[in-house]
């Protein structure tokens, strides 16, 4: 399984967004140097985020690494133009030697649609026709036709460049839990990106079956994650900002404060926050694979801004003492069911 990072590039004010930017940077390169699978930027237009544009993030990113893959986490694709997603990301490819990917997906946040003039009616249209085209780019060469559809016109047999390193540049679908959307990514032949940001991860278990049932085969699990020395330290760093953000969250959407009842809730052994000392951590992703039998698992270590040092130390707890406890928990295992 491979294990990584993903990280929106929280901050606690609008003119903090380059300095926030600076340690995403060092963040991913302390994560290539600590050896983790891979590392995303997500895309959000407000004012508490600094990436919006996740493309020339990895790109400053690459540069800066080594072997890590480098993955939007997401590329809000119903407000972008696929050639552009494409042609940036291929850019990526290169400048990373062949380490780009794309999780394309709809987005948690509605601001990109009025800021690039699109109409929130066309939500399911506009991701459905774009995710076509983006599909048509990555899987069609070189040259690409496309016959058009509602907010983006069609053209004939036109030269997509840069070209990417990889062939096909990898594209994975990212999901919160709606059905149509998992089998979606099955039929169109897809890696599954799933984020469990709430709930019960065993709620999810039907989601992943009904994915492999229409004829998918990789799983990623996106989750909030945080590893200090122990499990009273974590709480306590984490708790403050990851309180703050959802309760900001919730009064937009109508949701009550979040209680610490509810955070506890969340940290105990069946919750859906990976938020503990390195054991607790390891024990829970263990324990999702059992349930998933996932193929990778990307944390994400920030919710809210959270002070750079904490976070470089999670990073290396995660990489040092999480990973290979997860390794070696998996591989005993399958000895152990080969033995049986």
């Amino acid at each position: 399984m491979e294990l990584g990072l993903y990280s929106f590039a929280e901050t606690a004010s609008p003119s903090g967004a380059g300095e926030r930017l600076r340690e995403l940077v060092a963040e991913a390169e302390l994560a290539d140097g600590l050896g983790l699978d891979v590392f995303g930027v997500g895309e959000h237009h407000r004012p508490e985020y600094a990436a919006s544009a996740p493309a020339v993030v990895l790109a400053a990113i690459a540069a800066r690494t080594e072997r890590i893959r480098l993955t939007s986490a997401v590329t809000v694709l119903s407000s972008d133009d696929p050639v552009r997603v494409f042609q940036a990301f291929a850019t990526v490819d290169g400048l990373s030697g062949g380490r780009a990917e794309i999780m394309a997906g709809r987005g948690s946040f509605i601001e990109s649609f009025p800021l690039f003039g699109y109409d929130l009616d066309d939500y399911d249209e506009l991701f459905a026709t774009r995710l076509a085209l983006l599909l048509e780019l990555v899987r069609g060469g070189e040259h690409v036709s496309w016959p058009g559809a509602k907010e983006r016109p069609g053209f004939t047999d036109l030269g997509i460049y840069p070209r990417p390193v990889q062939d096909p540049l990898p594209v994975w679908l990212a999901v919160g839990g709606n059905p149509e959307s998992v089998v979606r990514a099955a039929s169109l032949d897809l890696p599954l990106a799933l984020a469990i940001i709430g709930g019960r991860p065993e709620g999810f278990a039907q989601l992943i079956e009904l994915y492999r049932r229409a004829g998918g085969t990789t799983v990623g699990i996106n989750s909030h994650t945080y590893v200090a020395e122990t499990s009273q330290q974590a709480a306590k760093e984490f708790f403050p900002s990851y309180r703050e953000t959802m309760s900001r969250i919730g009064r937009e959407r109508g949701w009550p404060p979040l209680t610490p009842e509810q955070f506890e809730a969340g940290r105990s052994p069946r919750g859906h926050l990976l938020v503990g000392s390195p054991d607790e951590v390891a024990d829970k992703i263990v324990f999702q694979h059992g349930l998933f039998r996932h193929d990778r698992f990307l944390a994400q270590m920030t919710v809210g801004p959270m002070p750079h040092e904490q976070t470089l130390r999670s990073i290396e707890l995660f990489a040092t003492e999480v990973v290979p406890r997860v390794r070696q928990k998996l591989a005993s295992a399958v000895d152990s069911s080969s033995a049986s």
